[in-house]
């Protein structure tokens, strides 16, 4: 046993011979140099043909040598280069190939075409059309109305350099129009964006300024509102969002006069007119919907502009509509909307001229307690200043709200404290307790 423990390290160990060809025969030197000790490699010159390479590599295994034993060997293999650069120059004194043949191409595939645009260009490099730069920037305004005022005279300007011809005038006022009428909820800044262009956009051709092309486009859907009220659902709805640009329009669209404030288009109070009376002729939800909202946005304006000129035209109209209320077979919210429609009317449509609200009492106003803040009782009734007991319950908001919270801060500011001989009333004290656990329980999770 301890014989074996006396031994030097790898002492005793049996020498393995190397059967592999990379490794060379070593004799009593230390088993380390069995890796250490190989022969250097290099790259065969030719392949060896494979009755040969079989004799090579069954000598090599053996051990003796790794080099060919008969000379005849050598000489046939640097003999096979030669042979092969004879025939590649044979190959190339009788090959019918050129460099300077046509690029060759499958017959089942069309031959290679550079891509070219219309205008002559390269398809790489497309240069933005109007049609895109409008979608643009309309998308921008759609995004981030805030910012009219801080981008509109630079859309302006830009629009200018772009619209130098009557044919680009009438494309501008169609994408416009289009998407004034298509982008939901974009027809009060579409308005806007139409009334400052008109005063703004340089070109104006024989066909007609901007203002009369964009008047002359509403026209055309104007002239179609017989059919339209009457048209499918898509059809409908289309004309709807006519109506309410149309409405936008005649708000916002000014008409500068040298003698005068700015006025505006008289066509387009005819026109909403006649409007209203295709949406009546019709009396189907979605047509009485859309009179509604018209009415909702210009309807203060268009009565202040017919008095003036002596006319009854809103009464007219509240009169059909309360007709329609007893008549029309149409749904009972629809109907709720007109009822409330014709009571805003009565109202003066909510407004309150300054002079009236010096002297605006709950009898003569009926939006006297418009602004007022609405309350709410211990069971969550809630009342207003309109309420008639509205003074009783407001003072037992403010007991309860004593008795539930003392004040913290006396009259001189300074920060009151409890004293033993300060004792709370029975009642309160355990109403107090009972609010503080309520409150408790609610802000846990």
């Amino acid at each position: 046993m301890t014989e074996n423990f006396d031994r030097a390290p790898g002492a005793g160990r049996a020498r393995i011979k190397p059967t592999s060809p990379g490794l060379a025969d070593v004799g009593d030197g230390d088993a380390n140099s069995v890796f250490n000790q190989r022969e250097p490699l290099r790259q065969p010159r030719t392949s060896p043909p494979l009755t040969e390479n079989n004799t090579n590599t069954s000598e090599a295994i053996g051990g003796e040598s790794r080099r060919p034993s008969k000379p005849h060997q050598v000489i046939h293999n640097n003999s096979t280069p030669a042979s092969k650069v004879k025939r590649v120059d044979s190959l190339v004194n009788t090959s019918i190939l050129s460099a300077n043949a046509p690029e060759f191409y499958p017959s089942s595939s069309p031959p290679y075409e550079e891509s070219v645009s219309e205008d002559g260009s390269d398809g790489y490099y497309t240069e933005t059309t109007l049609a895109e730069l409008v979608e643009e920037f309309l998308s921008h305004l759609n995004s981030s109305p805030g910012s009219f005022e801080n981008d509109i005279e630079h859309i302006a300007n830009m629009l200018n350099s772009w619209v130098t011809t009557e044919e680009t005038l009438q494309e501008l006022v169609e994408l416009l129009y289009t998407q004034s009428t298509v982008i939901p909820n974009f027809s009060y800044t579409g308005a806007r964006l139409c009334n400052f262009l008109s005063h703004n956009l340089a070109l104006s051709p024989a066909s007609g300024n901007f203002r009369q092309l964009l008047l002359k486009r509403c026209q055309t859907e104007y002239e179609q509102r017989g059919v339209a009220v009457r048209g499918d659902a898509d059809t409908q709805k289309k004309f709807h969002a006519y109506v309410l640009f149309l409405g936008e329009l005649y708000l916002r669209l000014e008409l500068k006069s040298a003698k005068g404030p700015p006025s505006r288009a008289e066509i387009l109070l005819t026109a909403l007119r006649e409007l209203m009376n295709a949406l009546f002729s019709h009396p189907v939800d979605g047509n009485l919907i859309c009179a509604v909202k018209l009415l909702k946005l210009t309807g203060s304006v268009l009565e202040d502009t017919w008095k003036e000129s002596g006319k009854s035209d809103m009464d007219q109209i509240v009169q059909r509509i309360e007709n329609i209320v007893l008549d029309a077979q149409c749904s009972r919210d629809v109907k709720q909307m007109l009822l409330r429609l014709v009571e805003l009317r009565s109202s003066n449509w909510g407004r309150v001229h300054a002079a009236a609200a010096a002297d605006a009492t709950p009898d003569n106003d009926p939006n006297y307690f418009m602004n007022e803040p609405t309350f709410y009782t211990a069971d969550g009734t809630p009342f207003t200043a309109a309420d008639p007991e509205y003074s009783e319950k407001y003072q037992e908001i403010l007991d309860r709200e004593d008795d539930y919270f003392p004040e913290a801060y006396e009259e001189n500011g300074n920060e009151s404290s409890f004293n033993d001989e300060d004792e709370m009333d029975p009642e309160i004290e355990e109403a107090f307790e009972k609010f503080c656990l309520e409150s408790e329980r609610k802000r846990r999770p």
